[in-house]
Order: structure tokens, then sequence, then C-alpha cells
């Protein structure tokens, strides 16, 4: 089985760059998109090219902004949006999809955005969606994808020193929050599988970051560790762009 995720900036917009054939070319069994910044009709519309797969997303209540996408050749024995809390519920960030073996959470995390200024309700959010993530996984094996907005280790950006603390993405509460995610039972497959490897999946529209791979690894698969006899490879496929970042994946036996 082959998963693949990423956040598109912007469904229509990246339709119009060629997303359905980049979709089709990684012929994935599951497919997850972040921000799709559009309205689940939207999201139908935008990709009613696109064949061989069932389409599901959750959209923010503000339009054009945010949302998640499930595309998935197998129907799954269920899908549910959100975490099921109000306050967290309003923005189109989570979906899931239950398959025989394991759930699939697509998740696009909140950014605690310019000056820090959302900080305190990520780590609210991050608490939150732990606590959803250890329900699902007392049930069966989960595997959790998306934008997680934040690098996890100094090897996970370019420039650890001069942003740590300082820049939304690599604050030690968000680190925390990541650390609190993992510690439901999940491991990270990428970091897991290349430890020492530097391979980013994020760059900055500016100071032509991505042309310097002056990058973060913020798009993460993490999957819960009875799962680890699966994991054949995990992969970020820096060569694709349409995207300020670019797709992961994960192979499964």
């Amino acid at each position: 089985m082959k998963i693949i995720s990423w956040n598109v900036n912007g469904i229509r917009a990246s339709v119009k760059k060629g997303l359905i054939d980049i979709i089709q070319d990684f012929d994935a069994d599951i497919f997850c998109i972040q921000e799709t910044k559009a309205q689940d009709d939207q999201v139908q519309e935008a990709l009613i090219d696109l064949a061989g797969y069932s389409i599901y997303s959750n959209s923010a209540v503000k339009k054009g902004y945010s949302g998640v996408a499930i595309l998935s050749k197998e129907k799954p024995i269920q899908v549910t949006t959100d975490i099921q809390i109000e306050e967290h519920d309003q923005e189109g960030r989570v979906i899931a999809a239950e398959y025989a073996d394991f759930f699939l959470i697509n998740v696009y995390v909140p950014n605690s955005g310019a000056g820090l200024k959302r900080l305190e309700y990520r780590s609210t959010w991050d608490q939150a969606f732990a606590n959803y993530l250890s329900k699902l996984e007392q049930i069966k094996p989960i595997i959790v994808t998306g934008d997680f907005n934040v690098a996890h280790q100094s090897i996970d950006l370019k420039n650890d020193k001069s942003n740590y603390n300082k820049t939304s993405g690599y604050t030690q509460t968000e680190i925390d929050g990541l650390n609190t995610i993992l510690d439901v039972g999940l491991f990270d497959t990428f970091r897991t599988r290349y430890p020492e490897e530097v391979k980013y999946s994020f760059w900055s529209a500016r100071f032509n970051a991505r042309a310097n791979n002056a990058g973060w690894r913020i798009d993460y698969f993490l999957a819960s560790k009875s799962l680890s006899n699966k994991v054949v490879d995990a992969t970020i496929h820096n060569e694709i762009f349409g995207s300020d970042h670019c797709p992961i994946g994960l192979h499964l036996k």
C-alpha cells in the first residue's frame, strides 16, 4: 500500500499547476491533501477530472481557508471529521478514514502565526488532538499524516539556532506539542528510517529558500509502533513542485 500526503496551498490553484496529473502519476492507494482553501463542493469540483478515487473533505467555516481531504481508491469503512471539540472544529483541520487494519488521520495543524500570536491556542490544540488520537489508537492502529507546522529536531530545519523560540514552527512549546502527540504511542516513520538524512518538505516563498534548500521538515507520517514492521519506506518528494510544500509518502506491506 502506498499513501501520499501533500499540503497543496490551495487545491484550485494546484489543479492549474498539474495536481491531477501528479496524483495519477503517484498512483497511490490513498492521497491526503492539506490546505485545500476550498469548501467541500469546491473540492469535488476542482477534482472532477480525477478518476478512480472517492473524495472526502472537511472545510473550514471561513471560506478560502485551511481544509483537508482524503482521496481513496478503496472506500473506507467510515469517514469522520473533526475532533468533536467546538473550539477546535471551526477550521476544517482533521479528517479520518477507517480501514480494516488502521485508522488514517489527515491533519493540518494550526500555525502559531506571525509574532507567535496563536502559540497558546496551538498548545491547547496539540493536547486536544493527542487525546483524540489516543482514543482511536485504543481501537486499532493509527497512521497520522499531514502538515504539523513544527520542525521536531535541529536536523529538521536549515537554520535551527536563529529560529529556536523566535519563529513559528520551532518553539519549545510546539516541539513539546509534537512530543505529546508521539507519546500516544507513535513513531516518526521518516526519521526512524533515516535518522541522519537532511531533507525538507517546506520552503518559505521568500529569500529564494527553495532554490537554496533553506527548508523545514514539518510534514510527517506518524504511525502506531505496532505498525513498525509493516513500514517498507518513508519518502519525501522534493523533486515535485506546485506548492511551498512537497509531497511525502509512506509505503506499507
